[in-house]
């Protein structure tokens, strides 16, 4: 049984991964002072969600980094890489480790535990994601204007649009958790996530 919750861990990662693709580069998305509006990101809190805080975070980071790439975007792919994978990973630890959403609870609790991981996960992408853009051009490839563009979107309208890009993700995930998880558990597909012999309160 441990080698066909791997082996169903593995696809259901590959197709989290391929939705990430599709949340960002067909979903209708929109641009406000060239930061593009997409759903993503929507799909590696689900990920999270679903598969873990590594699982979760490694689908987005494959599935937006190849979109980045075959978007034209191959340079920004690296670090596409990292700030997804930090989303899944903080979404997963909060979800799983603190609130063990794939424990039984009542929909509420679940539902509550969403929000707040995906509050915490793509709330912190909007001041990791800049400082890293900054760092990167400063250490790694120094471009002094890209850089100072990167540390002004802290502050710039910019930083409104990927605001509008963590709310509506946000409530995409809890949403879309909330109906996948009962669907999952009738069909007998929903795998509790690992979190390490932890034990959850009883709630």
């Amino acid at each position: 049984m441990r080698t066909e919750q791997k082996t169903y861990r593995l696809a259901l990662a590959g197709l989290m991964a391929a939705l990430c693709y599709v949340g960002y580069a067909f979903l209708p998305a929109l641009s406000a002072s060239g930061t593009k509006i997409h759903f993503g990101n929507a799909f590696v809190v689900l990920a999270a969600y679903l598969l873990g805080g590594v699982y979760g975070g490694l689908s987005g980071a494959v599935g937006l980094s190849i979109a980045d790439i075959a978007g034209g975007y191959a340079e920004s792919a690296p670090r596409t890489f990292i700030t997804k994978l930090v989303i899944g990973l903080v979404a997963g630890w909060i979800a799983h480790r603190i609130a063990h959403i794939s424990e039984e609870h009542n929909s509420a609790y679940v539902t509550k535990w969403t929000a707040i991981s995906a509050a915490a996960a793509l709330g912190f992408n909007c001041i990791f994601e800049p400082i890293l853009k900054y760092l990167w051009y400063t250490l790694l490839t120094p471009n002094g204007e890209k850089a100072a563009k990167a540390i002004a979107s802290l502050m710039a309208i910019t930083t409104y649009t990927t605001m509008i890009n963590a709310v509506t993700n946000g409530i995409a995930a809890v949403l879309l958790y909330a109906a996948i998880r009962p669907a999952l558990k009738k069909a007998g597909l929903f795998l509790p996530v690992p979190v390490g012999g932890q034990k959850s309160r009883k709630q």
